[in-house]
């Protein structure tokens, strides 16, 4: 049934429609007449950001933590290339997100107009589909296939344009129901080929990734490890995809990749790649799994074969692929299940041996000991999110994510997203404790959200771990060139301070000691928290000091 209404309020209302309740943006003048329609609409609260960065890193991290499509909106050119970052970052990570951008009066167009930008030139290369509309009519056409690919297939962010005279008209529209995403199902013949490769593996690995998290698959992925004896290792930072404590769990592959965990990989005779892309990381720079034969399972196409030829490959959702491999499971299949256990054990008490083991750090921050406090500290279901750095070593290596839904991190590194991220999962989620851990430096580049979260009255907790430096480039540096140092050390503020200042609660600590007190009473405040702790830039990552990168060097020189 068409009903007579503005371009506005027509694309608030497809948002509407998919339940998504928060809205993330920077206003902008090319898009009032949107911001009104959302002030119309009680289903859907809008989050006024500082820097369109800091909303698209809400967005994606509120995506992640509710399944839901992120939305974000910005204004023309300027405001659309601030939030490139986040787009990214939605599309490395496969995160459903819609993106609106205000864009000049169509009559304005091709005349370098104020802050004008050809957006489906500009956004293409990083995100799945971005148009621009041109008609009024069409914006529940337009707007709802925009929500059907961003989560559709693997999914990823959509950018739509919106003139101003277009989104101020009024036209007859109709506007459908919410997006139905479909599950592709593998064939009857593909499980059968897949268990008559995993019958004869005695020692296989299934490896799962963004996939599985985003099927929310993870009873399915338990249920088919522990019927055929089969270990679990979690891609690069999807940690939650599997019970960290679970004796099927043999750690998690991504960057300083312990040997441990290397071993497990390089000694398996089958991989089962669920939902994942064999990234770089992952791959360590594709080198890792290049001469295993493999199942590939994911809902993409295009993924199969890109990195790796798969012995079989299959195009399926991975919940769906999951629950038909178990359905399907004869008693042959799992022949050598006592034999993959027993392997299983051993390389389970290696990883145990190491992740309990002490470390006998010089400096006054044991942040091994910190991380346990952390999780001691906080409830089981509590959402841990991070910025890049060498200080998500220690959480990557001693976290042990127990339930789904848990952790929110960016496969493609990016800075500046710990915070707002953990901002967007809490407005998800506000009941539950949420706590975000950044570096000095990229912390700085999105603190201005803080701010944000106070004016709102979001409380998470931020752990700053100040070094004064950019952390992980000077350790690549001191690696190759050491001793020279090139714009890698930092002067920073009292983050702690600057906390009391914007209206939250703020705290410093030098020492593991004090972090448990510390957190205590963050978790108490009821608003936004700063721990800012200060490490010694010695400390330079979880398996080496600068001096050590430096010796190294120099004997590599000797050889």
């Amino acid at each position: 049934m068409k009903k007579t209404m503005s371009g506005a309020q027509a694309v608030v209302e497809c948002i509407r429609r998919e339940g998504v309740d928060h809205v993330f943006c920077v206003p902008g003048e090319s898009f009032l007449s949107v911001l009104d329609s959302i002030y119309e609409t009680e289903e859907i609260r809008l989050i006024s950001n500082r820097h369109e960065g800091g909303s698209a890193f809400m967005a994606e991290g509120y995506a992640k933590a509710t399944g839901k499509p992120g939305v974000c909106m910005a204004t023309r050119g300027v405001g659309g290339a601030n939030l490139a970052i986040g787009i990214h970052t939605a599309m490395q990570d496969s995160t459903p997100m819609v993106v609106f951008l205000g864009q000049v009066h169509s009559h304005f167009r091709s005349r370098e107009g104020f802050q004008e930008v050809n957006q489906e030139t500009f956004f293409a290369p990083i995100s799945k589909w971005t148009i621009e509309i041109t008609d009024t009519d069409r914006i529940p056409e337009l707007v709802q296939r925009a929500f059907r690919i961003a989560q559709s297939g693997r999914p990823g962010p959509v950018v739509v344009g919106l003139p101003v005279d277009v989104i101020d008209a009024v036209a007859e529209m109709a506007i459908g129901p919410a997006v139905t995403i479909p599950r592709p199902v593998p064939s009857h013949m593909e499980i059968a080929a897949a268990l008559s490769l995993i019958s004869i593996a005695k020692r296989p690995i299934l490896v799962a990734g963004g996939g599985v998290v985003r099927s929310g698959a993870h009873e399915p992925l338990l249920e088919l490890a522990e019927t055929l004896g089969i270990p679990v290792l979690a891609s690069f930072r999807r940690h939650d995809v599997f019970p960290n404590q679970h004796p099927q769990y043999l750690g998690h592959i991504g960057l300083v990749t312990h040997k441990h965990i290397l071993e497990t990989v390089n000694s398996a005779d089958l991989v089962i790649a669920v939902g994942m892309r064999f990234s770089e990381m992952v791959t360590h720079g594709y080198t890792l799994f290049s001469d295993k034969q493999i199942i590939h399972v994911d809902i993409d196409p295009d993924t199969l074969g890109k990195v790796y030829y798969p012995a079989l490959g299959i195009v399926a959702d991975a919940g769906e692929a999951l629950k038909a491999l178990t359905a399907a499971i004869q008693p042959d299949d799992s022949r050598y299940k006592k034999e993959r256990l027993d392997w299983i054990a051993e390389r389970r008490r290696l990883y145990e041996a190491w992740i309990n083991a002490d470390m006998h750090e010089g400096a006054r921050m044991n942040m091994k000991k910190l991380i346990a406090d952390l999780q001691r500290l906080t409830p089981a279901d509590a959402i841990i999110t991070n910025d890049a750095g060498n200080f998500g070593g220690w959480l990557h290596h001693f976290y042990q994510f127990e339930k789904p839904g848990t952790y929110i991190g960016p496969t493609n590194g990016a800075m500046g997203y710990g915070f707002p991220a953990a901002v967007g999962a809490k407005l998800a989620h506000p009941g539950r404790v949420v706590v975000s851990l950044s570096g000095d430096g990229g912390f700085m580049m999105t603190m201005q959200e803080f701010e944000t979260a106070v004016r709102y009255q979001i409380p998470v907790i931020a752990l700053v771990f100040n070094n004064n430096m950019y952390g992980t480039i000077r350790m690549h540096q001191e690696r190759e060139y050491p001793e020279r140092i090139s714009g890698t050390l930092l002067s920073n503020p009292s983050f702690a301070e600057l906390a009391r200042l914007f209206g939250g609660h703020g705290e410093r600590i030098d020492s593991h000691e004090q972090f448990g007190e510390a957190l205590q009473r963050a978790l108490e405040a009821g608003k936004p928290a700063i721990i800012e702790v200060i490490l010694d830039p010695e400390q330079i990552s979880v398996s080496a000091t600068i001096e050590d990168l430096r010796k190294a060097k120099v004997e590599l020189f000797k050889a």
